[in-house]
């Protein structure tokens, strides 16, 4: 097997994710051990990968600032933000972050992180308010492919025509074929929702 040399940024760049996968690591056993949710329907917290998060929101946010330079503060909304790491990234990137999560232990840790403010205790299914986000954030909730793919709908449906859904682990591939929608970038999960 031949060894590859890292980059000095990419060295960097394995120490600062590193770090942050310690701290979501700690928190995330925690809300595993602690979580309300019907396990058989629902997933616990469980984290994205960082470094994809963190290309996925870095995308974003370059392509709405580079797309609509006139508009500033664009807003994001984390979907079952678990402990609010997304949100911390997606803060760091300019956007204006709320989130929400059903299951109370994660929910309270994200609240000490993000403020009260900007996460709620709330159900995907009872939330009013999507069509006022710029981007809305899932990864995917259910196990269970009829509620996972009736979720995925009711976000597509919902999204404002000119948002931009970021949905990891979908389960439908329909948005494919859906004339709403356009992929932004190949090997992101990232569609723009046309404003036609």
């Amino acid at each position: 097997m031949k060894y590859q040399q890292l980059s000095e940024e990419e060295e960097i760049r394995d120490i600062f994710f590193g770090i942050i996968n310690r701290f979501i690591g700690l928190h995330t056993r925690e809300s595993v051990q602690r979580s309300a949710n019907d396990t058989a329907n629902e997933y616990p917290f469980v984290p994205m990968d960082t470094r994809q998060l963190f290309d996925q929101l870095y995308f974003t946010a370059r392509y709405l600032k580079q797309n609509r330079p006139g508009k500033k503060n664009f807003s994001f909304i984390d979907v079952g933000c678990g402990i609010g790491n997304v949100m911390l990234f997606a803060e760091q990137m300019d956007f204006d972050v709320f989130g929400f999560e059903k299951d109370p232990y994660p929910c309270e840790i994200a609240k000490k992180i993000m403020g009260e403010d900007r996460v709620r205790e709330d159900d995907i299914w009872k939330f009013e308010g999507y069509e006022n986000f710029d981007v809305i954030y899932y990864f995917r909730p259910f196990p269970n492919a009829d509620m996972q793919t009736r979720f995925e709908r009711m976000i597509e449906d919902k999204l404002t025509p000119g948002g931009i859904l970021i949905a990891n682990r979908k389960m439908s591939k329909k948005i494919d074929s859906d004339p709403r929608f356009t992929k932004l970038r190949q090997n992101l999960p990232v569609w723009l929702k046309s404003e036609a």
